[in-house]
């Protein structure tokens, strides 16, 4: 199914599999070209996302966060909306 959309994501692929679960992705990366990878997950390991799309804003969102002692591994807004759906 990832070879389907290549064209949509040529810059990375991920995927993660658990029990009965497949997340995919095609990456055009855009922003955090390095440590934008996906799927991502929190630092539990227990939530996953994978996400197409762009957070506008994700830098404020990302301080108001680190103002709540939030730790970011990565550079991406990506991240950033995981942490937002932990919180």
């Amino acid at each position: 199914m990832l070879g389907k959309l290549a064209h949509r994501g040529p810059d990375d692929e991920g995927s993660y599999i658990r029990d009965n679960a497949w997340l995919g992705v095609r990456r055009l990366s855009i922003i955090d070209l390095a440590g934008g990878h996906q799927p991502m997950h929190d630092p539990s390991g227990k939530v996953w996302i994978v996400y197409n799309g762009e957070v506008y804003n994700f830098k404020e969102l990302r301080a108001r966060l680190e103002g709540r002692g939030f730790q970011f591994r990565t550079n991406s807004d990506t991240e950033v909306g995981l942490e937002m759906y932990c919180e």
